[in-house]
């Protein structure tokens, strides 16, 4: 199982890849929506990129309640641990 260290790096990069910026600028507590003017599509093509690195199936109500990035990498916790 990855760590929360690792998971933060990888949800950072995630969201900098879909938003287009630059990954120093995300953190913890970066609200997406605010910061980023996230979208459901593209909050859906996070999830996307998420679920193939990690081989974990997120749903979708899951995702429209994530604001944060913090909060994606409590989801991504969660789930992770929840895997045989």
């Amino acid at each position: 199982m990855r760590s929360r260290a690792e998971l933060a790096t990888l949800v950072r990069e995630k969201v900098a890849e879909v938003v287009g910026a630059p990954v120093e600028e995300i953190d913890e507590s970066t609200n997406l929506e605010v910061g980023y003017h996230i979208d459901s599509l593209e909050l859906m093509e996070i999830g996307a990129r998420l679920e193939t690195a990690l081989g974990v199936r997120l749903d979708l109500r899951e995702l429209a309640g994530i604001e944060t990035v913090g909060q994606a990498i409590d989801l991504l916790t969660r789930r992770l641990a929840a895997q045989p």
